[in-house]
């Protein structure tokens, strides 16, 4: 005698299976959809910030205490006064959106480390500087404590025309995607001018590409 009512509930089984392995692969794929879409979001926004082009305009920088200073295409400046360290660099924005510059910081040395330098080390800038996407626009940094290390370091680079590394924390104009970008300034001795280059990139909060 066929037994339907276990028939039944064997249908019902199958079918609820059915509908959970549908259901699953539905959500899988909106997931995915949903990380690509977003993805796609941060890539819009995502800054990066390289040495401006050497014909590039210069560009005029002031600081609070009236000092300033005249960065060219893919330049700095340094300076050294018995009372602060002045830095600047002129840059591009390569990326797809609006950088946020949030702090600083000097390489004590030369050569530079190839891991990711602590965020804690970083001087914060008096104010928030910001350079739109695909445009030219300037990072500055003052040293103003004659015995702080950084001070002193920056003061025997700069009166002996060695290279000074610099490494700039920014993000996007969300506060994520926070990149550290390596700079050095090198001297120029033919006109006593300073060569902004970049180094190396890090992602703060994403993984890095390498």
């Amino acid at each position: 005698m066929t037994d339907w009512v276990t028939i039944s509930s064997l249908a019902t089984a199958g079918g609820t299976l059915v509908l959970a392995i549908a259901t699953f692969g539905s959500v899988r794929s909106a997931n995915r959809a949903a990380r690509v879409a977003e993805e796609s979001l941060l890539v819009g926004i995502r800054p990066l910030l390289v040495p401006s082009r050497s014909d590039d305009a210069p560009l005029k920088v002031g600081f609070q205490d009236g000092h300033w200073a005249r960065p060219t295409g893919s330049g700095g400046t340094a300076e050294a006064t018995g009372d602060a360290v002045y830095l600047t660099m002129s840059l591009r924005n390569v990326g797809s959106g609006l950088a946020v510059m949030h702090g600083w910081r000097l390489e004590p040395a030369a050569t530079g480390d190839a891991q990711r330098p602590p965020l804690e080390e970083f001087h914060r800038l008096t104010r928030d500087l910001y350079l739109g996407a695909g445009d030219v626009g300037f990072w500055q940094g003052a040293l103003r404590d004659p015995g702080e290390a950084d001070f002193v370091h920056a003061t025997k680079q700069i009166e002996a025309r060695e290279r000074l590394v610099i490494d700039v924390l920014y993000g996007d104009y969300q506060g994520g995607q926070r990149v550290i970008s390596r700079f050095s300034l090198l001297p120029r001795e033919a006109d006593g001018s300073w060569i902004a280059t970049a180094a190396r990139h890090w992602n703060v909060d994403r993984p890095d590409p390498r």
